[in-house]
C-alpha cells in the first residue's frame, strides 16, 4: 500500500465507525461499548437502565393511544426522555394537537410534554427519509467532531428541523447545537435539554 493512500483508508475507517456507531443510536436497547458488555454497564447515555426502559414504555403507550384514537389522520412519533415528551409531526386540527398533549401528559411517568405537533398536511415519504438522513449526519458529525459523548445527545428530525434531547452541561449543549446548525439541509434546531451541573 501507498503511502499516499492511508490518509484516505484513515478517512473511510474514521466514516465507516461512525456509521456503524450511529447505527446503533436508534436501536430498541441501550448501547453497549466494548468490554463494557462484560460488565452490564450501559453507555448508551446518562440515563440508568430503569429510566431507559421507562421511556420506551412512556413512546409505546403514547403512540398506541395515538394511532388507536386518531388512526391515519395524523403523523405523530413520540420520543421520551426522563419522562420529557417530545411530541413531533403533523395534525389535522388545533383541536387534535391539544387533545393528543392532554392525553400523554396523563401517562404514568410523564414530567412534561414539549409539543411541536404541526397543524397541516402530513409529510410526504420522500420528507420523513430525508428527515432521517438528516439524523444521520448529525449524529456522524457528533462522533466526527469528538466534542462532547455524541450518545448523550439524542437528535429527532422532523421536516428538516432538528429537535436535541439528552441530559447535558451547558457546554455539551452549546456544542450539539453549533454541530446541528451547520449541518447541511438542517433548517432550525430546537433544544429540548435536560441541563445538569
Amino acid at each position: 500500500m501507498k503511502l499516499t493512500t492511508l490518509p484516505h483508508l484513515k478517512r473511510a475507517t474514521q466514516l465507516l465507525v461512525a456509521l456503524t456507531i450511529t447505527s446503533q443510536f436508534t436501536a430498541c436497547v441501550p448501547l453497549v461499548v466494548g468490554g463494557a458488555a462484560a460488565g452490564g454497564a450501559i453507555a448508551a447515555d446518562r440515563r440508568t437502565s430503569g429510566v431507559y426502559i421507562e421511556d420506551q414504555n412512556i413512546e409505546l403507550k403514547a403512540q398506541r393511544s395515538i394511532d388507536a384514537t386518531f388512526g391515519d389522520a395524523t403523523h405523530v412519533n413520540v420520543t421520551s426522555f426522563k419522562g420529557n415528551v417530545l411530541l413531533t409531526g403533523e395534525v389535522t386540527d388545533a383541536d387534535a394537537k391539544a387533545r393528543i398533549e392532554n392525553h400523554v401528559k396523563t401517562i404514568e411517568s410523564v414530567r412534561n410534554v414539549t409539543n411541536e405537533l404541526v397543524v397541516g398536511m402530513e409529510s410526504s415519504l420522500s420528507s420523513r427519509a430525508n428527515d432521517s438522513y438528516l439524523t444521520s449526519k448529525v449524529k456522524a458529525q457528533f462522533v466526527s467532531e469528538n466534542r462532547f459523548q455524541a450518545n448523550y445527545v439524542k437528535v429527532v428530525t422532523e421536516n428538516s428541523v432538528v429537535y436535541l434531547m439528552g441530559a447535558v452541561t451547558q457546554a455539551e449543549a452549546d456544542a450539539a447545537v453549533e454541530i446541528a446548525r451547520n449541518t447541511t439541509g438542517v433548517e432550525k434546531v430546537v433544544k429540548v435539554f435536560e441541563y445538569i451541573q
